[in-house]
């Protein structure tokens, strides 16, 4: 048994400067009593002992390596829990981007992956009526929940603006111009309910497209739906403002303009929700296992601050030891021994952990709609609950020379990482000046390259079952013989 008496930090501290401001000196050092040096010694050997070795030592439960692998079991099912909604709502949000890109896009198919691009004027403005009037019968098209914003009993407008220089003289032919690089914006809108024909934007008069001046034209609209799918997973359905920008970007002035869709989505709170045959139990459960987690780590949070402390404050006091007993002074290294890497990152897990899961409780309540945020924080503090896990594998023999090699390695791992880095980022610049504006990842946005002989052999369509196939290869042979050598 150790002989420590559990005296509090500062009152050892006044002992060892009170000894060291008494003791004669003798060689440039302090004598201090044999029983101070030896409990001193015994305390600091108590400190650097592991979880198993306390408890045998002193009978010390192992509260923080208890509530670590509870930890490691709550968090990874929170996250779980967590991510399946998260799932639902990136998977909702990319089939709605992609049913917008459908409607809106005249000839847009699922597999093509990039920007569609107009060649003429005609083009252009048959592709803008064709938004509007899509837009306008889109409760007559759409197989989705869609619908119009309705703000005060009016629905909200859908909004054509066309980008366009100030004032500008091109004349390729004699080459010369004279442009104005000031940026105007002209705006029309147009309701849901209003019908459009052909020639209404050509007379409209504030509103006709100049190709040679023109930046851009950008069509905003909203709409609204519901993520009906959360009913199966017992989660309250959200309701979802999409915020679309069509854009047809003419910036380079090559003759090609590059259409696109982009959104901005708003998630929020349906003001009025029933669903038949629900308790709200299950909200009540995940409240409740959320509260828990909360909890853990708010425990394993004020041990690990507790344990820094007092390495921290036994470490001031080996200083003032040190100096007085030796007439040394402490290296830093040795003081940075006080301090548990491994707490700190405890720590960090913990305040991640706990930020993550109150955003989770909103989330799940409908007053908070922070579903990247939370994901950051519980993904990264899960993450780092297994990671120190490791500290708790080095209390055994055979693990600890993995880790011990893996810390003495470290340093030079990084070394080499960074000269790595160098000669990575310099092939990188070169390469992407020399050979970027030429490289084949262009030609690969919409299908994979084919050669001849694929090609061709695709041009069969005949299943392996036909009974087509039972022609010989000799019979080929001379088919070809006869026909094209005679």
């Amino acid at each position: 048994q150790l002989n420590y008496k559990g005296e509090n930090s500062s009152s050892d501290s006044e002992q060892l400067l009170a000894v060291r401001s008494e003791a004669s000196q003798r060689n440039g050092r302090c004598s201090l009593d044999t029983k101070t040096v030896e409990d001193f010694r015994w305390r600091l050997k108590y400190f650097f002992m592991n979880p198993c070795e306390k408890y045998r030592a002193r009978g010390r439960k192992p509260w923080k390596l208890m509530i670590q692998i509870l930890k490691i079991a709550i968090t990874t099912i929170q996250l779980v829990s967590f991510g399946l909604s998260n799932e639902m709502m990136v998977t909702f949000k990319d089939e709605n981007l992609m049913t917008f890109r459908n409607l809106f896009l005249k000839g847009y198919k699922d597999h093509r992956h990039g920007s569609l691009s107009l060649y003429t004027k005609r083009d252009v403005n048959e592709h803008i009526h064709y938004i509007i009037n899509r837009y306008t019968n889109l409760q007559n098209l759409t197989v989705g929940n869609l619908a119009y914003e309705l703000i005060n009993g009016d629905y909200t407008p859908l909004t054509l603006c066309q980008v366009f220089y100030r004032n500008s003289t091109i004349d390729p032919e004699n080459d010369t111009f004279d442009i104005d690089p000031h940026i105007d914006k002209d705006c029309i809108s147009i309701h849901p309910m209003q019908s459009l024909s052909n020639n209404t934007l050509a007379t409209h008069p504030n509103f006709s497209l100049d190709f040679r001046r023109l930046l851009s034209v950008n069509i905003y609209l909203t709409l609204k739906t519901i993520n009906l799918q959360t009913v199966r997973h017992h989660e309250l359905p959200d309701c979802y403002d999409f915020h679309i920008v069509i854009i047809f970007d003419n910036r380079a002035h090559s003759g090609k303009i590059k259409v696109d869709i982009e959104n901005d989505v708003r998630i929020y709170e349906c003001s009025d929700w029933n669903v038949e045959g629900t308790s709200g139990k299950n909200d009540y459960l995940l409240l409740s296992f959320d509260s828990v987690v909360i909890l853990a780590c708010f425990a394993s949070l004020i041990l690990c601050i507790r344990s820094v402390i007092h390495g921290i404050q036994l470490q001031f006091e080996f200083n003032i030891f040190f100096h007085a007993y030796y007439n040394k002074t402490v290296s830093w290294s040795d003081r940075m021994e006080f301090v548990n890497g491994w707490y700190m990152l405890i720590i960090v897990s913990d305040i991640m952990t706990i930020t993550g899961s109150v955003l989770k409780i909103g989330i799940q309540t409908k007053f908070l709609t922070n579903y990247d945020v939370c994901s950051i924080l519980l993904g990264t503090a899960t993450m780092l609950v297994w990671v120190g896990v490791i500290r708790y594998l080095s209390f055994f023999k055979k693990y600890n020379i993995l880790i011990l090699t893996l810390r003495a390695a470290l340093p030079n791992v990084f070394r080499f990482c960074v000269c790595a880095a160098m000669i990575y980022l310099g092939y990188c610049f070169c390469g992407w000046i020399v050979l970027g504006p030429y490289h084949d990842k262009h030609h690969q946005k919409d299908k994979e390259p084919v050669s001849q002989l694929q090609a061709f052999i695709a041009e069969c369509i005949d299943q392996p079952e036909s009974g087509r196939y039972q022609i010989t290869d000799e019979s080929t042979c001379c088919m070809f013989s006869r026909g094209c050598f005679g």
